[in-house]
């Protein structure tokens, strides 16, 4: 039987990159999986790759918006076993470059909207639930005019230390990943030497893909990863260990 059959699993900035890979990864399993994102198009035409999914258009830095998508779950009637906050923004600028606006987008997203992308997801979680938040190799590396960026996803480490503290009496585990260099639309405009580039830095020599993300993912959203709680997976080809 599939690992995840008859399962509900959530899956925030699902309709692209890692969070689309990881979304067909649970339906291929036997999950029913909710996607949120900002583009409807896009949503749709995840749906149609995705199989066993319902779209529900939003961002996650919207209260409200979030508490339509967990209004959908609700309404399907089977609580939530696995939510994957992956919705996430990047952007640069150097510290005398950043701005009031830059700042409040970059946390708006990546801290507040996952903080209440698990907040408002907690009535739900089902007895045994896996959280899963996308943090980044970003964090610990110190790559210039990211300082922005990095600060919410070494933000959202802490975060799921304590959340993981907190829920560990429902049995709710709660653990991170840590994506390295990864073929995402992000990417997708790079000339082939800026890719060559990004591919050296990686000690196995090439870029990761949103499907070895997804397995990591899967993984942690599985019995499994029973006996792993609060951890930081790092999906990096060794970018951040070697």
């Amino acid at each position: 039987m599939p690992q995840f059959e008859g399962k509900t699993v959530v899956v925030t900035g699902g309709s692209s990159g890692i969070g689309l890979a990881a979304a067909r990864r649970f339906a291929g399993e036997g999950a029913h999986v909710f996607i949120t994102g900002r583009r409807q198009g896009e949503l749709d035409a995840a749906v149609e790759l995705i199989g066993d999914a319902t779209a529900v258009r939003g961002d996650v830095a919207d209260p409200a918006d979030l508490d339509r998508l967990y209004d959908a779950v609700r309404a399907r009637g089977r609580g939530v076993d696995a939510l994957f906050a992956n919705a996430g923004i990047g952007g640069f600028a150097a510290l005398e470059d950043t701005t009031e606006e830059h700042f409040d987008l970059i946390f708006g997203v990546n801290v507040r909207g996952t903080l209440f992308s698990v907040q408002k997801a907690l009535p739900l979680l089902n007895d045994g639930a896996a959280v899963i938040v996308n943090c980044s190799v970003r964090a610990d590396d110190g790559v210039a005019e990211f300082g922005t960026y990095a600060a919410t996803k070494a933000a959202l480490r802490s975060y799921v230390r304590t959340w993981a503290n907190e829920l560990k009496g429902r049995g709710v585990r709660v653990n991170a990943i840590s994506p390295g260099t990864i073929d995402t639309p992000a990417l997708a405009g790079l000339s082939e030497e800026a890719r060559e580039g990004f591919a050296a830095g990686v000690p196995i020599g090439r870029i990761g893909t949103a499907d070895e993300v997804a397995d990591a993912v899967a993984f942690l959203a599985s019995d499994q990863s029973s006996f792993i709680v609060g951890a930081n997976l790092y999906v990096d080809g060794g970018e951040n260990q070697l």
